[in-house]
């Protein structure tokens, strides 16, 4: 199976104004089968009038996560982080471009081969064996939501969502060796969710860092 080229995480919010062209943006990504493609809708806009209705709180933690393993402290909505090192603006479509070059040129970025096999409930995840250590984790995904914002700096729009999280779910620990992981039910499932994505990463001090792997089920 070809390994993706990146892995695109898009920390936005429906309560955000400058949020929707990168939104739209995330539509054409996630039809890329060259890239995963995963938007992570954040909760601190929410005072602003209206209450993102996919926003998870850990998505927030992550995107601050990162922001502290990069050194830069820099947390925006529309943003984008390429393969857990690089940041961009979620709405430049140049600059997201220009970020997916600067990470993949990383040693270890993508370099655990990572398949899926199986249907119906019963999948199983095999990674290849590399020098490299990190954590397996599962993210259930929603691959279109649509949403009303009927408040807020969004008022009236209607906006589609693409390969929304639902979650985030350790499953393992990676030590280098191949290995092939079982998937139970309750991995994969979340309200919702009709697909997952598989990511292999790295840490840096506690913190998320390069995604060493990834693949999702198509």
């Amino acid at each position: 199976m070809a390994q993706p080229r990146a892995v695109i995480e898009l920390f936005t919010s429906q309560g955000c104004s400058s949020c929707p062209p990168a939104d739209k943006m995330m539509g054409s990504w996630s039809k890329d089968p060259t890239l995963i493609a995963l938007s992570l809708p954040v909760d601190y806009w929410d005072y602003l009038g209206w209450k993102d209705t996919l926003a998870s709180h850990s998505f927030s933690q992550r995107q601050r996560a990162y922001s502290e393993a990069r050194g830069d402290r820099a947390v925006y909505t529309p943003q984008i982080v390429v393969d857990g090192v690089q940041h961009a603006v979620g709405s430049n479509d140049e600059e997201v471009r220009r970020a997916i070059e600067v990470a993949g040129a990383r040693a270890n970025v993508l370099a655990v081969p990572v398949g899926i096999t199986g249907k119906d409930g019963s999948y199983s995840v095999a990674l290849g064996r590399t020098n490299l250590k990190g954590e397996v984790w599962v993210v259930p995904v929603e691959r279109q939501a649509k949403v009303v914002i009927e408040r807020g700096e969004n008022t009236g729009q209607t906006v589609t969502y693409s390969n929304v999280a639902r979650g985030f779910r350790k499953i393992a620990d990676y030590d280098g060796a191949a290995t092939t992981l079982a998937l139970k039910s309750e991995d994969v499932s979340a309200p919702g969710a009709d697909s997952f994505v598989v990511l292999v990463q790295a840490t840096t001090g506690g913190k998320p860092s390069e995604i060493l792997g990834a693949a999702m089920q198509r």
